[in-house]
């Protein structure tokens, strides 16, 4: 901390954006139930959630690091704690390397493949923060990031990583670029004013639009084939119906205004509370 001001708890909560668990945390705890086919055993799953918030933490304090000079240029976000002084950058790299221990901690009583790959999924993470710099891909990266979060439960929880899987980590790839291209298109113009390369400038705002639709749809087939693979039971289908019937109204909305993109954004916690309450149905109905 910097400037003789203490950090609030609410700035810090903004700070590792807090406010945005329930966009992940649905999901994740959804692969939870389905890995470990039932009640999952305490222990684990709190060494579960620990890691996932500890890993998410470390991700958005080293993001906000890298992007103190954007952000102090950006409207929506001038009034960063990084930006006005109120958080120090020592003290926001401070931030990372604490999660990050606490992560390997986390991981490394859960059980040795867990341990393993820590390293790597604190690559993916921290690494996004490094591409919208360079690439225009930053938002399918930010899928990439997303798209850890099966993997990395159904190995918490069996030690394993079965090849269905695989079909739920594509799935949440698609979902999650679907999710950060919705939001990029609300720093469109400030973003092509500070010559930040992104998919939505790249592709414009109509191709965009067009993409967004394309992506939910391609995560509900392969969320759909991944239940087929798994024997997944009727519950969870129905899930997904409902999440096809509104990720539609969220690519409805944006269509007709691009410009507001909250709403849209706001929905997807909705529907990774769905995917939850199909996860529980198809394993306890």
């Amino acid at each position: 901390m910097s400037g003789g001001h203490r950090l609030t708890s609410r700035e810090l909560g903004k700070f590792f954006e807090i406010q945005n668990l329930g966009l992940n945390l649905p999901f994740a705890l959804g692969f939870l139930v389905l890995a470990a086919g039932g009640f999952p055993a305490l222990v684990p799953t709190i060494l579960l959630v620990i890691a996932f918030v500890a890993a998410r933490n470390a991700g958005h304090a080293f993001n906000r690091w890298t992007d103190r000079d954007l952000d102090a240029v950006n409207p929506r976000t001038q009034g960063r704690a990084l930006v006005t002084g109120r958080l120090s950058p020592a003290a926001a790299l401070g931030f990372v390397v604490l999660n990050a221990a606490v992560l390997f901690v986390a991981a490394a009583l859960l059980n040795r493949l867990a341990l393993l790959l820590a390293p790597v999924a604190l690559a993916i993470l921290l690494g996004y923060s490094l591409t919208k710099r360079w690439s225009p891909l930053t938002t399918v990266y930010l899928g990439l990031v997303e798209s850890i979060t099966p993997a990395a439960v159904f190995i918490a929880i069996t030690g394993t990583l079965p090849e269905y899987v695989l079909l739920a980590v594509l799935a949440l790839l698609a979902w999650g670029t679907a999710f950060e291209t919705i939001h990029s298109l609300g720093d469109l113009e400030t973003d092509r004013s500070l010559r930040l390369p992104t998919l939505p400038g790249r592709l414009g705002l109509r191709r965009s639009l067009t993409l967004v639709p394309i992506l939910h749809a391609s995560a509900l087939l392969l969320l759909a084939a991944f239940g087929l693979w798994a024997h997944l039971s009727a519950p969870y289908y129905a899930a997904l119906a409902v999440m096809a019937v509104l990720a539609g109204l969220v690519d409805v909305t944006l269509a007709r205004d691009p410009s507001r993109s909250q709403r849209p954004f706001r929905l997807h916690f909705v529907l990774g509370g769905i995917f939850l309450l199909g996860a529980l149905g198809a394993v306890f109905l």
